[in-house]
């Protein structure tokens, strides 16, 4: 089914929940190259961004990206509109992270399921995501990735929706629960402020502190190792 108007609708949240449909298809390919590639163009590039020779930290913020850019779409939609977008043909910028789904497809889904959202975004895109990495990290820290980006696009649609918070959070705390997520993190405020239970290996970036969900304290010096 055409969900045009969905996906304009939920555009206008700004951010993560904007995707580009449509338009002229010179400059992107699909995602699912991306993965057999190991997104090692976009890890290289942000491991240079922050100033590190650690491919693992680049590697990790690069999942931890990819996965809030399908959460905050995939939410938006589904608990906004009752209609799950098809991101089987979903394409990656050439140059950069932004994504596009070059028609505006999806399928009806009222209510919308924990289930089917986590086939959408964890079984059909991040397991090969993480299957493709060139770089190994830690199952935790992956599933904590996606939890955590899970966490951040459901509050960041708390904010554009808050007529919707009943469903975000029992949507949010349903998927928490599920397959890889269950145990990567805990809800700790009525606003989902978030608790994970790996870490993202943010901290070891140059100049860099503690990420607003870490499992370690905000004392840099109580988790030097």
């Amino acid at each position: 089914m055409d969900i045009s108007a969905e996906l304009a609708e939920i555009s206008s949240y700004k951010g993560f929940f904007a995707l580009t449909v449509g338009g002229e298809p010179a400059g992107w390919h699909p995602v699912k190259q991306a993965y057999t590639d190991g997104f090692t163009d976009l890890i290289d590039t942000t491991a240079r961004r922050y100033h590190t020779s650690d491919l693992r930290i680049g590697a990790s913020l690069v999942h931890l990206g990819h996965a809030t850019r399908l959460w905050s779409p995939v939410l938006a939609c589904a608990l906004g509109h009752g209609v799950v977008p098809d991101l089987n043909d979903l394409q990656r910028a050439d140059d950069g992270a932004q994504l596009r789904m070059p028609e505006p497809l999806g399928r009806a889904a009222d209510p919308p399921s924990a289930k089917l959202l986590y086939r959408v975004v964890v079984k059909q895109h991040m397991n090969p995501f993480a299957a493709g990495l060139r770089v190994k990290l830690a199952p935790a820290l992956l599933a904590g990735n996606i939890a955590s980006a899970l966490v951040g696009a459901a509050r960041a649609l708390l904010v554009a929706r808050p007529d919707l918070r009943p469903a975000i959070v029992a949507m949010t705390e349903s998927l928490l629960d599920s397959g890889v997520l269950a145990g990567s993190g805990v809800v700790t405020g009525p606003h989902l402020a978030f608790r994970r239970h790996s870490c993202c290996l943010f901290y070891r970036v140059p100049g860099r502190s503690v990420c607003g969900d870490c499992v370690f304290r905000r004392d840099r010096r109580s988790h030097r190792r």
